[in-house]
């Protein structure tokens, strides 16, 4: 674990990435299903190593998220202003629909709001991921009026902490 500590949920547990995650996030981010809802491109080694592996911090919190010791997925966070920021999650197909995206919003959403006081939270599901737009749902999101949805066809929702 590199880069800071761990945050515990009920189901799953997010470990910051570190350099040692390279092949495992590498292989991950080329495999089409994992990207599907994820700009739906594979993306390459060295893109993988610029933007997941914790180079980012302190911008961009990068995470492991791992379920029963094992990783299942990958989540971050970013500040977007004085008040808050954004998060990103994804799960591997086979992780999926067990409520351990829920779990881990939830453990990011604890930490954001109370270590970094953070008072607003945004996603940007695909508005056609139904099961993503139910997770984020299931954590506590509230879709954002249609009149700010952006037209690359994703989804503004919001989560005030506290």
């Amino acid at each position: 674990m590199s880069g800071g500590a761990a945050l515990e949920g009920v189901l799953t547990r997010l470990v910051p990435t570190g350099e040692e995650d390279l092949e495992l996030l590498a292989g991950w981010f080329a495999d089409p299903g994992f990207v599907e809802h994820w700009g739906g491109v594979p993306l390459s080694r060295g893109e993988v190593a610029a933007k997941y592996l914790g180079r980012r911090r302190p911008r961009v919190g990068s995470f492991l998220v791992l379920a029963g010791g094992r990783p299942v997925g990958y989540a971050q966070y970013w500040r977007a202003g004085p008040d808050g920021g954004g998060i990103d999650l994804v799960l591997r197909p086979q992780a999926r629909g067990r409520g351990l995206g829920p779990d881990a919003a939830r453990a990011l959403l604890a930490h954001l709001g109370g270590a970094l006081g953070w008072r607003r939270v945004t996603v940007d599901p695909a508005a056609g991921n139904v099961r993503a737009v139910r997770a984020w749902e299931k954590a506590g999101f509230r879709r954002v009026g249609d009149r700010d949805r952006p037209a690359d066809g994703t989804l503004l929702m919001e989560h005030r902490p506290g």
